[in-house]
């Protein structure tokens, strides 16, 4: 295997890996859904049940989180759930009833919760180690995950119908994923202060700021997922784009978020994190308003773009922030964020089934003006720069 001897570097692919990995292992199950509600013979209502039960795994993994992160560290918590996940593929795919599917994705909801704690934890000992920002850049590999996750899928399904083939195709190349991560992992130690320390010790009431962090995360998330779900149907039902065009609405928001976050670094840099998610979220909300209330096919692709311009650096900012205060505030900030992704999309859904789909997406940009207030009243500290590690 190729060594990398920058010590920064090998530390951000290390965790780059990780991201990928639950970008790649949601993205590959949820390919399959179709395959699965044929196979079980489930009903729409069961499917959604489905889903629902890896999003109620994730909320309620909040306890369990926090307990492994004292106890195991985000290493080897990282290390650990990404295995699990993998085996976890398998066990989907052989599920031989509607329950036993259930509790599986139930159990990936909350291994899902532990990486991703775990990992943006990494994130955090990384910038603050090196005094370099990557968090943004780490977020955008969760998307690249995602991307690969669904090319593997359509590649699979010419090749052979066999889910379980599938699912054992994409388990070797997480295995693949975590030995990628394994030898650059940093310890949570090294850049723990001592108050910190203490801060791990036992849970307490979150703080004013650790509340506003949560609600900056939870409406954050509901952007992000809400754009994702419902741009393609707003595209059909209210811009009237043709049948060629609507899936552009998901390609430019989901497309601008990637490219925002590879950038959104220097960003971070040079305006300060609070900056970034003040200003990105008004800009976010600002665009999409704009789009809405425009009408149009090319409005709102250019409002779903700036949305995702906009709306991209938020939850790696807010995840920093979160990581750098304690262990604790980082597993609370992630499961709100879990809380944003299940509830938001059925949120939406029944403000535009009462009136339609344009309210239900001014509500997303109600929510992204939300996150401006609330970064508005975050007080956002800056890790000091250490000195950089040397040798390999």
């Amino acid at each position: 295997m190729l060594r990398v001897h920058d010590p920064f570097l090998r530390g951000q692919l290390a965790t780059a890996a990780l991201f990928t990995a639950l970008g790649f292992q949601y993205a590959t199950w949820a390919s399959r859904v179709p395959a699965l509600k044929a196979a079980l013979g489930l009903t729409a209502a069961e499917v959604g049940m489905l889903l629902m039960s890896a999003g109620i795994g994730a909320a309620a993994s909040f306890p369990l989180v926090a307990y492994l992160m004292r106890r195991m560290g985000s290493r080897r918590l990282a290390l650990v759930s990404t295995l699990g996940l993998t085996l976890l593929l398998p066990a989907l795919a052989v599920a031989p009833n509607y329950p036993t599917a259930l509790l599986v994705l139930c159990a990936d909801g909350v291994l899902v919760g532990c990486l991703n704690t775990a990992m943006n934890a990494q994130g955090s000992v990384l910038e603050t180690t090196y005094g370099r920002n990557t968090m943004a850049k780490l977020h955008a590999t969760f998307s690249g995950g995602s991307f690969a996750a669904a090319l593997l899928a359509s590649g699979m399904n010419a090749f052979t119908d066999s889910v379980l083939t599938h699912f054992g195709v994409a388990a070797l190349l997480l295995v693949l994923l975590a030995a990628c991560a394994h030898g650059g992992l940093l310890p949570d130690a090294a850049p723990a202060a001592p108050q910190a320390r203490k801060t791990r010790a036992r849970w307490s009431t979150p703080a004013g700021v650790t509340l506003w962090m949560c609600c900056a995360m939870a409406f954050g998330t509901v952007a992000e997922g809400a754009m994702n779900d419902w741009s393609t149907l707003y595209m059909e039902e209210v811009a009237l784009a043709s049948e060629q065009v609507a899936p552009l609405g998901i390609a430019v928001v989901s497309g601008m978020m990637v490219v925002a976050r590879l950038f959104a670094d220097g960003w971070r840099s040079r305006l300060g994190d609070g900056r970034v998610v003040v200003l990105g979220s008004a800009l976010a909300g600002a665009g999409l308003g704009a789009a809405l209330l425009s009408g149009g096919v090319v409005p709102a692709l250019l409002g779903f773009a700036i949305m995702g311009l906009g709306i991209a650096a938020v939850t790696p900012c807010v995840y920093a922030a979160a990581a750098r205060r304690s262990s604790d505030t980082l597993t609370l900030v992630a499961t709100m964020g879990t809380v944003g992704l299940l509830a938001g999309p059925p949120v939406i859904g029944f403000v535009a089934h009462a009136t339609n789909l344009a309210w239900g997406l001014g509500l997303v940009c109600l929510c992204a003006f939300v996150v401006t207030l609330c970064g508005s009243r975050i007080t956002w500290e800056t890790a000091p720069p250490r000195k950089q590690l040397t040798g390999s």
